[in-house]
């Protein structure tokens, strides 16, 4: 059975993120291109900071794919950190036994024990047993999901094989939400792609940049929500058997996990609470012998699987914990009262963060399809999936 997993590793200011991808039957065309444009998306973005513009992201395919398609052995990422030039010193994997007084301050510099409020920095330097706060930002900064943007592109690819496709778009920055949604799927995604807040109302995008713009100049941060799409589903992806198979709960594990991201939502979500059943539930109808439903407000799962309906999804991400407005907080070195370290950052990520979501659940998806379509090579699996998209 395929298995669709993925480890990565690499640090913020290291030399490069990593991914080593299996199960990825072979057969399966991948294009570097593709995984670069995703890439490129995941950097855009009205509040943005100064890391975007030192880096360009690009990946590098090692291992895995010849002359343009899967092999079946695991593929391995890579993405390289351009700023890892300026801390080459600061993170060097040797251990130093006589270093220079340059390089001593250089590290001294880097270091830090203030606290960030809302950060892993004080439960992860109790649990490593850290006393540089520095060990622990490396690893827990959503820098790290770069190279899950690609590993999700190459997720994308091989669910586009199947007539799969989702896309995302931010429906609340801060207290502005979008009333206005337009007519289709498609008109959301054209006019979502062409913003630099992923908004598909060109209005509510202005006053989005706006409520940016007052954050920043107050030294502040802004959260927001986010919705991913994914249309095309087959019915039954996923199951109701055991707890950790149900589709949904998978995909929640997936975008809950992202950093910042407080809340996830499925279909209807929070509203849910409002509605009767009556009104909740999706009515099912037939017409030519095909099932039909008037409304979506199970968000395309039901029973822990897909109902064959859109798959709806939303995310709720905080304002990010890093800001120019110092928090008060503590020294982990004497547990004295101190104002909480600032790292370069954002004002606000959620565009960002719609595409890091759209790719973790990209890779929960096409998981779940290959457990279900079976099969080594691409066009076994082809075949297996004539049954189950007719």
């Amino acid at each position: 059975m395929n298995k669709f997993r993925f480890l990565t590793s690499g640090e913020s200011h290291g030399k490069c993120l990593t991914a080593i991808i299996e199960g990825i039957p072979s057969g399966f065309r991948i294009k570097t291109s593709i995984i670069n444009e995703d890439l490129a998306r995941r950097q855009v973005g009205y509040g943005r900071g100064g890391r975007m513009k030192i880096e360009n992201d690009t990946v590098e395919i090692k291992s895995g794919v010849r002359f343009g398609k899967t092999t079946g052995a695991p593929i391995c990422l890579e993405v390289k950190n351009k700023d890892f030039e300026n801390w080459q010193d600061v993170m060097n994997v040797e251990h130093l036994d006589y270093p220079a007084q340059d390089t001593i301050r250089k590290i001294e510099e880097k270091s830090f024990t203030t606290v960030r409020p809302g950060h892993a920095d004080y439960a992860g330097a109790i649990k490593y047993n850290f006393t540089d706060l520095r060990d622990v930002l490396e690893r827990s900064s959503a820098r790290k999901t770069a190279i899950e943007v690609a590993v999700g592109s190459v997720a994308k690819q091989i669910l586009k094989e199947f007539g799969i496709m989702g896309f995302s778009h931010v429906i609340q920055i801060g207290k502005v939400k979008l009333d206005f949604y337009p007519k289709t799927y498609t008109l959301i995604k054209e006019k979502a792609e062409k913003s630099d807040v992923r908004c598909a109302d060109d209005l509510t995008a202005d006053r989005m940049r706006n409520a940016i713009d007052e954050a920043s100049e107050a030294g502040d941060t802004l959260g927001g929500k986010f919705e991913v799409i994914y249309g095309n589903l087959p019915v039954g992806l996923g199951s109701y058997v055991h707890w950790d198979r149900a589709l949904d709960g998978r995909i929640a594990q997936a975008v809950m996990s992202i950093p910042a991201v407080k809340a996830v939502e499925v279909g209807a979500g929070v509203d849910s609470a409002y509605l009767k059943g009556s009104q909740m539930h999706d009515e099912l109808f037939v017409k030519h012998k095909s099932v039909y439903r008037n409304t979506n407000n199970a968000g395309g799962l039901e029973g822990g699987m897909t109902n064959g309906e859109t798959l709806v999804i939303k995310g709720t991400m905080k304002a990010i914990p890093t800001m120019k407005k110092s928090l008060a907080t503590i020294d982990i070195k004497d547990k004295t009262p101190a104002s909480a370290h600032f790292e370069r950052s954002d004002t606000c990520a959620v565009p960002a963060c719609a595409v890091v979501a759209e790719a973790r659940i990209a890779i929960i998806l096409a998981d779940a399809l290959l457990e279900k379509l079976g099969g080594d090579n691409y066009s076994e699996i082809k075949k297996n999936a004539e049954k189950l998209f007719n």
